[in-house]
């Protein structure tokens, strides 16, 4: 590879962009996942389970946010294109997003003050909610194709609103329910506990059923996706991905049955981890799928290379901070204290 070459050079610094935003997002998606997760199975649970589940995220849960900033700055600052154009066909599953948080916030603070604890619980719940399937149409509205023509969102205001999105929602839900249910298995012991491991082998189900529809009805909707998985030697690499996260599904609930209680947490992230790359491999050299690829997305070089140096000294340091929180904070939540968060 000839790095003098101009365009060579952006080429790798896209590529490498790329695959540092991705990363982010598998740390946003397992970390904020799980986060959004426990709010949602909250809503199911009487006032004393709510009161654990929250005190469970009392210390992390604003930290786990902080790396949804960080795609976006990143995003904005090493493909400006994308953001605008994402930003233009998503704009309504955003601001849901956004509005989700907020009453997810607000409602987390009002809850240990209040004396209405059972409106301001069923609020933190509602907040996860709105936030997780926002997000779910965010990615099914992306993954459905945004329409780009000369780099100008050309789509409706409703284009993220689709059958297909709609099954994504589906598994985002269930997904970030079943990252809540073994980070539980993690913290909490007894009868919360025990219906976690029931409550998680029902998601990974739901999990599979909406993964094997979203990788049937991929190729049927993009021809060249069908074309891309199909031909060799294409298929043997496209392979390995789905069947590792197959094989991490089976692992998951085995782990369940057995009642381990990092396994099950372990396993869900893996699935995690393979489906983006997964998606990520699909769609290469495109980051707008269909529309955009990172070469006509990026920043100029020079914006990469001074891109990497800042994020090279910032990321050591969130990843530091976060791996000594989850130190500082670990161990079991005791159902009869009082909890302040």
């Amino acid at each position: 590879m000839d790095f003098g070459n101009p365009q060579e050079l952006h080429h790798v610094l896209a590529t490498v962009w790329f695959l540092i935003i991705g990363l982010f997002m598998v740390f946003y998606v397992v970390l904020d996942g799980f986060d959004l997760g426990v709010g949602v199975l909250s809503l199911f649970v009487g006032e004393r389970r709510r009161k654990v589940m929250m005190a469970s995220l009392g210390s992390i849960w604003d930290a786990n946010e902080t790396w949804l900033v960080v795609i976006g700055g990143t995003l904005f600052g090493a493909f400006p294109l994308a953001y605008g154009t994402v930003l233009h066909g998503l704009y309504i599953p955003i601001i849901l997003m956004l509005l989700g948080f907020m009453l997810r916030g607000v409602s987390f603070e009002f809850h240990e003050l209040s004396g209405r604890k059972a409106f301001w619980g069923a609020m933190f719940g509602l907040g996860s909610l709105l936030a997780t399937i926002a997000q779910g149409f965010a990615l099914g509205g992306l993954l459905n194709g945004v329409k780009v023509v000369n780099g100008v969102y050309v789509g409706s205001v409703w284009e993220w609103l689709s059958p297909f999105s709609v099954i994504v929602v589906l598994g985002v839900v269930a997904g970030y329910a079943m990252l809540g249910s073994t980070y539980l298995i993690i913290k909490t012991k007894d009868d919360i506990q025990a219906g976690c491991y029931q409550r998680g082998q029902l998601l990974a189900w739901i999990m599979l059923a909406v993964g094997a529809v979203v990788t049937v009805w991929t190729p049927l909707q993009f021809p060249q996706i069908f074309a891309r998985w199909l031909t060799t030697p294409n298929i043997y690499f496209f392979a390995v991905l789905p069947a590792l996260a197959l094989l991490s599904f089976v692992m998951l609930l085995r782990a369940l049955k057995r009642q381990a209680e990092v396994a099950p947490f372990v396993w869900t992230m893996l699935i995690f981890l393979f489906s983006f790359a997964g998606l990520a491999a699909t769609w290469y050299p495109y980051i707008v799928p269909g529309s955009l690829t990172i070469d006509q997305a990026a920043s100029d070089s020079g914006t990469l290379v001074f891109m990497l140096i800042g994020i090279g000294m910032l990321i050591p340091v969130m990843i530091t901070y976060n791996v000594y929180q989850y130190i500082v904070f670990r161990g079991k939540i005791d159902p009869d204290a009082e909890h302040a968060y």
